[in-house]
């Protein structure tokens, strides 16, 4: 059960570009954890940037006992950008997979460039083949715009229950207009499906701005453990830093950002922003990527 006193153990830094290969050539960033089997290796689907500066989702697979001795490294992504025209044409990242019956169901946010805005953020899914690489359900993104969510849409967290599938979503709320605004603002909602890929939305909010300051929430990743939900999901005033929250039935969330366990390191590679979180169980640990 997560306790007050709960403190994440930092095991340092994984990851990092690695310039022979190409899709992660000059950034890493989002990822999601993928137990293989019933062992303790695990796939780890990253958001890797190239030297264009597009995102693109690749693989690489680790002893969790030992994260940082890599044992595989794709050289080509598994799920690369979409279309000329497409809502994915210049990205895709924040990976969140999904189990279903042993077809991998994963949530990605596209990107495409604008005029006015620097960019236009939708949801897409895709499954994983025979052979590893993952097909898109569509080339259209599955959470169209309405009047409540207009603008953008990105990183999201999905879970199954039966036969329900329940997503938290991050909604933009505008865009900054003058020079001191916020670039962006945007706050978590709520979605259910019966299959994972048409979805119903009625504007429920789950995690708002607490303050004038904050002005972006996004990357939830959300697990059951006996009553009770937790989300763990980043937050951005001057710099983002992870926040937490509990909820008993994952549509009333209150904030307890103290309560995260994990703040920025004093110096090195964390020491100025934290975001992005992945959170999983293996075994009788908890897990944060």
């Amino acid at each position: 059960m997560i306790g007050a006193n709960h403190i994440w153990e930092k095991l340092g830094r994984i990851l990092k570009p690695k310039a022979d290969i190409y899709w992660m050539s000059s950034y890493t960033g989002s990822s999601f954890a993928v137990q293989v089997e019933n062992t303790a290796i695990f796939d780890i689907y990253v958001s890797g940037r190239d030297e264009r500066n597009r995102t693109q989702i690749g693989r690489v697979r680790l002893n969790i006992r030992n994260p940082h001795q890599l044992l595989e490294v794709d050289s080509d992504p598994v799920l690369t950008v979409g279309n000329i025209g497409a809502f994915d044409e210049n990205g895709v990242s924040y990976p969140y997979i999904v189990n279903n019956n042993g077809r991998l169901f994963m949530f990605y946010t596209g990107w495409m460039p604008s005029v006015l805005t620097p960019f236009q953020n939708h949801l897409g899914l895709a499954v994983r083949n025979k052979l590893g690489r993952f097909e898109r359900i569509s080339r259209a993104p599955i959470l169209p715009r309405n009047n409540d969510d207009y603008l953008s849409i990105g990183s999201v967290g999905v879970i199954q229950e039966g036969t329900i599938w329940r997503m938290w979503y991050t909604s933009f709320q505008e865009w900054g207009e003058e020079r001191k605004q916020p670039k962006h603002k945007y706050k978590i909602k709520y979605a259910e499906s019966r299959d994972g890929q048409n979805w119903h939305r009625e504007n429920r909010v789950c995690i708002d701005f607490k303050c004038t300051d904050e002005h972006s929430i996004c990357r939830p990743t959300v697990f059951r453990d006996e009553n009770l939900y937790h989300m763990w999901y980043c937050y951005k005033g001057d710099h983002y830093r992870i926040g937490y929250a509990s909820s008993r039935d994952g549509l009333e969330w209150k904030r307890q950002d103290e309560l995260a366990g994990i703040q920025p390191s004093s110096s090195g590679w964390d020491s100025i922003e934290q975001c992005y979180p992945h959170v999983f169980r293996y075994e009788d640990c908890l897990y944060m990527f």
